[in-house]
């Protein structure tokens, strides 16, 4: 059975977001630990913790993860260094103690306006510098908590898979996973729409950083063309990545044992929604 979910707000308390998943048909989950727009530290308390464990249970919603912050970027050395530091530790503190399994993020993006191919070749010292605020994030933060590298589909840190490789090489920790994100794949050049590439894509995948790195998956479909360099995301089918490509990862016998979870704008507007999973179970074999 695929493990299927979706992002949910957190509106309420995180146990309303175990509501809302359920409702929806969803069996994993990602949320946010706190808002995502400003820095404000995630925060629980002994009967929140209580409340949420009981019911993650009962609904049997499991894995759950934490999104970062959208302000997060490791790859500065200036006081948002230093508050992405503090709010990822933060958040994999609260994450341990709620049986969440990590926080999947974006690793943020230089000064630079080079493309980042050019900026990697050339002055690696920087991503060096970022494994190092990863690495202090872990050495701060409970052990069986996860630091999850989102690959990007714009000008940030992970757009080239080669990137994330380096960084996780440097790094060296088993804490450290991945989440491919299927409209940033898109956005970035990376074909998955037929069972051949879509192979490839994996063998090469598993030369470079290793299957086994791998520990969810965004499923979004993509407003903007391919090899576009813009990552909006959309509805299951209703984009320019379609349903092929979908049911190909939902049933590839290297990928579907994953969690996939959906971070689709809705079909009406109001985000993550019922009828997109209904999309994705339309396609699987089981």
């Amino acid at each position: 059975m695929n493990k299927l979910g979706a992002h949910q707000s957190i509106e309420g308390g995180y146990t309303k977001a175990l509501d809302r998943i359920k409702k929806i048909g969803g069996n994993c989950l990602q949320i946010f630990s706190t808002s995502p727009r400003g820095w404000n530290f995630s925060k629980i308390d002994t009967v929140q913790i209580i409340q949420f464990i009981e019911a993650k249970g009962i609904h049997k919603i499991d894995p759950i993860y934490f999104h970062a912050s959208y302000l997060i970027n490791l790859a500065k050395r200036d006081k948002i260094g230093s508050l992405s530091k503090l709010s990822l530790i933060s958040e994999l503190t609260v994450a341990s103690k709620l049986n969440i399994k990590g926080s999947i993020v974006h690793l943020g993006s230089f000064k630079q306006k080079t493309d980042n191919q050019t900026l990697f070749e050339e002055n690696k010292s920087q991503y060096d510098d970022l494994s190092l605020n990863v690495k202090e994030i872990l050495d701060k933060t409970p052990d069986n908590t996860l630091f999850i590298i989102e690959n990007a589909g714009n000008r940030k840190v992970g757009k080239d898979l080669t990137e994330i490789a380096y960084i996780i090489k440097r790094i060296s920790n088993k804490r450290v996973k991945v989440c491919l994100d299927t409209c940033h794949l898109h956005s970035a050049g990376y074909d998955i729409t037929s069972p051949q590439k879509l192979d490839n894509f994996l063998l090469s995948f598993d030369r470079l950083i290793g299957l086994k790195k791998i520990e969810v998956i965004h499923v979004n479909d993509s407003r903007d063309p391919f090899n576009s360099g813009r990552d909006r995301h959309e509805n299951i089918g209703s984009g320019t990545i379609g349903h092929r490509t979908f049911r190909l990862l939902l049933n590839h016998p290297k990928t579907r044992h994953f969690p996939f979870i959906i971070e689709t704008p809705g079909f009406d507007q109001k985000g993550p929604d019922k009828k997109n999973l209904d999309v994705l179970k339309s396609l699987t074999d089981n």
